[in-house]
């Protein structure tokens, strides 16, 4: 096989995520190009293409799949489009990142994981955070044992965008709302860490008029296994907060931004353990170029992916109990 092959990516949609974060890590990374990008708005796609060094724009997501030297796409569009056009893909023969949360029920998610399977492409969940090395980092501090036994874990991310008009995040049917959005991360990053699956949920959700009665703000309880609890709360209409804390019998684990990470700037985080509190120095990367790279060695050099689509229908599975319990105000056994 040729070492220099690169995996050659087209974006469906030109989201703000896919401007913004995705397609310039996917073009800082060591095995990937941006080849094509898609738009149902052909002179946005040449714009977006123009502004970021495509190669090649289309006016339809049907043209782009139908490319046959692109090798894998990324799926930006709202929620509620996840399914139809990751299954689309699959049947064009495309590997695909989607984002998150993958679909919007647990059955979606495995309606699109079979499809990938029986397709022969692979599928992956844009979760960019874990693919960060500090988190092998906090998992290695936990094994080590040095904060004891897990007693707890608390995570947050919470933004103030409530006065955005017409953004998706506020369209019900379309899959909006904070859990969808941002409590997806909390929930992954629990299942992470302590290797296991919750086996019940009880959110509260504040549900908003103002923006078509999605969840504004949900604050949560996931039940792990040893009487171990993981609190969260995920908010559009909130200060801002990106923080995770892993409580231990003997000592913390704290991460000032969990689940955002720039290269530029330190992502290090802290332990208290034995009376004292020390930083622990993180590589300074770019977790979507990891993210790229995750998939590109897949590919190209037949290595499993970190997180199979497996793990996406797992996630999808505890985020669409937590919204049921919000919606009817109840614990939901698993």
């Amino acid at each position: 096989m040729n070492s220099d092959r690169k995996l050659r990516w087209g974006i469906l949609g030109s989201a703000s995520i896919a401007k913004g974060s995705v397609i310039p890590g996917l073009q800082q990374s060591e095995l990937n190009e941006v080849a094509a990008i898609a738009s149902r708005d052909e002179e946005k796609a040449k714009q977006t293409a123009d502004q970021l060094g495509i190669a090649q724009a289309y006016g339809s997501y049907e043209a782009l799949l139908a490319d046959d030297t692109i090798d894998a796409v990324y799926i930006p569009l709202p929620n509620h489009l996840h399914r139809e056009w990751t299954i689309r893909a699959a049947e064009a023969g495309k590997h695909i990142l989607c984002e998150k949360p993958l679909a919007l029920t647990e059955q979606e998610a495995r309606e699109m994981a079979q499809a990938c399977d029986d397709a022969g492409v692979l599928l992956a969940e844009a979760f960019m955070y874990r693919h960060h090395p500090r988190y092998d980092q906090i998992r290695d501090v936990i094994a080590s044992g040095e904060i004891g036994e897990i007693r707890g874990i608390h995570s947050t991310f919470s933004f103030n965008n409530s006065g955005s008009s017409g953004n998706v995040r506020f369209k019900r049917e379309w899959g909006g709302g904070a859990l969808y959005d941002i409590g997806c991360y909390s929930i992954s990053a629990a299942r992470l860490l302590l290797g296991q699956e919750p086996s019940a949920v009880t959110v509260i959700g504040m549900f908003s008029p103002e923006h078509d009665h999605v969840d504004m703000m949900a604050s949560g309880l996931l039940e792990f296994n040893d009487h171990v609890g993981v609190t969260f709360d995920s908010s559009m209409w909130a200060a801002f907060r990106n923080t995770l804390e892993v409580l231990g019998s003997d000592g913390i684990i704290e991460v000032p931004s969990a689940f955002i990470s720039n290269p530029d700037r330190s992502s290090n985080f802290y332990v208290t353990a034995g009376g004292e509190r020390r930083e622990i120095e993180v590589p300074q990367v770019n977790h979507y170029s990891l993210q790229g790279d995750d998939m590109a060695r897949a590919v190209l050099q037949g290595k499993d992916l970190r997180f199979a689509s497996s793990d996406a229908v797992a996630n999808m599975k505890v985020l669409e109990a937590c919204l049921r319990s919000a919606e009817e105000r109840t614990r939901i056994t698993l």
